[in-house]
């Protein structure tokens, strides 16, 4: 394990005057050819800048079951990494670290990675076995006051998280925020992290999210997952991507279009800026949330959240 010294970071240190209104893309797509024209217009849209930067893309790689929709469908994970290299990437990987399986390779190649990304072994890193340094988290929401991250995660110039869109039978909903859970390394904190649940899940996934802010997201919501998810529910067909910059706006408008109230997720409460995961403080573009609004299955527990 190595440690390049500890790094501090605070919340209030990456926010420097009034935030811009956030732009959240919402776009009808299929795992076909047309997905890689669709990731890199979504790229081009929001003018996401990467030439000559290394880029770091996180999809959300669980478990495996043929019967089911655990996982970033390879070909989302494809076309955004050949999106990123189209605008001048100096550098694309791919990482990931499962919080359940301990050989993520095996898990990648049951997943379809290894047949869908050529030499996917040359640009994977698996981030429960990457070096590591350490984080200090001042004012952090959890009962954490430091986080050992691995350094391709920390040494990344953008980090994009590409999630499935998927219910949760702890917090509700799992989307771009809550997809950064795999960035804590299983090396440091073993499997199944449980440290970050008894250190409050919702407030693990805030300090994350204020640990990584270079971030970009795009939602896998061709087919979600509804029920007992993120691992035990239903497949779930949405046909759209959901991408943004502002990690909370893409999540709450994930939330809008699975019919969940984004004000009843705790980690969006915690994370957003005060009065902004409001629909009318985010800038849509794209199809419109009414026309794409899909009710995903909720567990007994969260029928509260239903909108």
């Amino acid at each position: 394990m190595a440690s390049a010294g500890c790094l501090a970071l605070t919340r209030c240190s990456l926010v420097g005057g009034p935030p811009p209104v956030p732009r959240v893309s919402i776009v009808h797509a299929a795992y076909n050819q047309s997905l890689y024209d669709i990731v890199r217009r979504l790229l081009v849209e929001h003018r996401v800048d990467v030439k000559g930067k290394h880029v770091v893309i996180k999809p959300n790689l669980v478990e495996f079951d043929p019967g089911t929709t655990i996982n970033t469908h390879p070909m989302l994970v494809h076309a955004a990494l050949e999106g990123f290299r189209a605008l001048g990437a100096a550098d694309v990987r791919i990482a990931e670290g499962p919080g359940h399986r301990r050989v993520t390779m095996d898990l990648a190649d049951a997943a379809g990675y290894f047949e869908t990304i050529p030499h996917f072994e040359d640009l994977f890193t698996d981030l429960n076995l990457d070096d590591v340094s350490q984080v200090l988290l001042r004012e952090p929401f959890s009962r954490l006051n430091t986080v050992y991250f691995p350094n391709t995660a920390l040494g990344a110039d953008l980090l994009v998280s590409l999630p499935k869109m998927k219910t949760h039978h702890w917090v509700g909903a799992t989307l771009s925020m809550k997809n950064f859970f795999g960035l804590v390394p299983g090396g440091v904190y073993g499997w199944p992290k449980n440290v970050l649940h008894w250190a409050g899940i919702d407030e693990c996934i805030a300090d994350i999210h204020a640990a990584f802010p270079r971030h970009f997201a795009i939602v896998d919501g061709v087919v979600g997952m509804e029920g007992n998810g993120p691992i035990q529910g239903n497949p779930k067909p949405v046909g759209v991507l959901v991408a943004g910059r502002d990690m909370t706006a893409v999540d709450a408008t994930c939330c809008r279009i699975m019919r969940i109230n984004p004000a009843g997720i705790h980690y969006l409460r915690l994370a957003a800026v005060p009065n902004r995961l409001g629909e009318e403080n985010i800038r849509q573009i794209g199809e419109p949330i009414k026309t794409v609004a899909t009710p995903f299955e909720l567990n007994p527990e969260f029928q509260d959240l239903r909108i």
